[in-house]
């Protein structure tokens, strides 16, 4: 046994034990419907989750912390066991190591969104209408091939996921230190990339002229006729996930940035499969392999995004379907929760607690379905998610006892 550093910074680990699977319904939390008093997840009709309920230990999660809606990167971290304050990272670097991209440190990426403004420069869709994987493509390719990078600066520009797309800057006295030029609402203007401390001034001096240019070169285009950019990063080392609990760890997801925050703890991404089936799929592939599975599930996440209350709970609907398909790997250890909350009615990420499940042989059962109400009366209560990796070491055997 090792001595290693656990989110409580308490125990020893042990090299044997059972395999973990974390299934991550991304922004599965949620709001009660006005008229029916029950949240997307208890509105759905989820006979496999609430099977697994029966014999699980349920409980909440704080994110990040009380009253702080988080970003999917540092809900992801928590989850991976890496306190999310003390590690900070921004959306940029993760959705570059998505795509493949392989960063150097000092590296400044940010993520992009293909938008649509009028005539009048404001902004009518910060999504430029979901465009599709090949038009997105086709829109990022236009501008990499006439972007002109500034002296002693290398720029790269990468399309991600429909309306997403990745910069990364490489130079000498670079800084992730600017203001996001997305203002995460519409009828207003973009923003300037501001100067957040003193020496940013080149680096949002060159984003304002990259993203000037870029509205020239898309002028033409229809609906993605401007570039939003947030999430503004430096990429930096940090401590490997195997390392730290002695478990080598995949994730299987399909969008790029979930792939990103796995590769920067060292997890090994999988080839994005086409569809939420293929991600079920994928994990029975090489399952041996790994000790840790992450799987990750998106459109629970995109309808709460939508505001469309009953789209969430169809995505919730259909990612319990895949859950026979996960139970068929006999997992050890089986967790499903979210990285945040997305409620339908608030529209975007917020602070709420978000439901957790642990199925082991070692768990208090205390309900018949899964759902927020369900899970508030739990045996594992209310805890940050930081810690849900010492829960999941500690259910798979993989932890000694604490003191004499």
């Amino acid at each position: 046994m090792n001595q290693i550093l656990f989110p409580d910074s308490l125990v020893e680990r042990r090299e044997d034990g059972g395999r973990i699977v974390l299934v991550v319904m991304d922004g599965v939390g949620g709001l009660p419907h006005p008229e029916t008093g029950r949240t997307e997840l208890e509105c759905a009709s989820t006979p496999n989750l609430d099977g697994l309920a029966v014999r699980s230990s349920l409980g909440m999660m704080i994110p990040v912390k009380p009253g702080i809606s988080p970003g999917s990167g540092p809900g992801h971290l928590a989850l991976f066991g890496y306190d999310p304050v003390r590690f900070r990272i921004g959306r940029g670097v993760l959705s570059a190591l998505g795509v493949g991209l392989e960063l150097e440190p000092g590296d400044v990426a940010a993520r992009l969104n293909l938008a649509t403004v009028d005539a009048d420069g404001r902004i009518t869709d910060r999504r430029a209408g979901r465009p599709s994987d090949e038009e997105g493509r086709r829109v990022v390719a236009k501008l990499a091939a006439a972007l002109e990078a500034p002296e002693g600066v290398d720029v790269v520009l990468r399309h991600e996921k429909e309306h997403r797309a990745v910069l990364v800057l490489r130079g000498v006295g670079l800084s992730p230190r600017v203001g996001d030029t997305d203002p995460q609402r519409t009828n207003v203007p973009p923003l300037e990339p501001e100067t957040l401390a003193p020496e940013a001034e080149r680096t949002a001096a060159l984003v304002g002229a990259l993203l000037r240019r870029a509205r020239e070169l898309l002028a033409d285009e229809t609906a993605a006729n401007a570039v939003l950019a947030r999430g503004f990063a430096a990429y930096e080392r940090y401590p490997a996930f195997e390392e730290r609990f002695g478990l080598r760890a995949r994730a299987i997801a399909r969008y790029p940035m979930y792939q990103g925050v796995a590769r920067l703890v060292g997890m090994t991404a999988e080839p994005p499969p086409k569809s939420d089936e293929g991600v079920a799929a994928a994990l029975a592939e090489r399952y041996g392999a790994f000790e840790f599975h992450f799987l990750h599930f998106k459109y629970t996440d995109s309808r709460g995004e939508d505001g469309d209350f009953d789209a969430k709970v169809a995505a919730i609907e259909a990612v319990d379907r895949l859950i026979p398909r996960v139970m068929a790997v006999a997992p050890d250890v089986l967790i499903v929760t979210g990285d945040h909350s997305t409620p339908s009615r608030y529209r975007a990420h917020s602070w709420h607690a978000v439901p957790v499940l642990i199925a082991s042989p070692w768990t208090r059962p205390s309900a018949a379905t899964f759902g927020e109400t369900a899970c508030r009366g739990g045996d594992l209560g209310i805890f940050e998610a930081c810690h849900l990796m010492t829960l999941a070491l500690a259910h798979a055997g993989r932890l000694a006892r604490y003191g004499a």
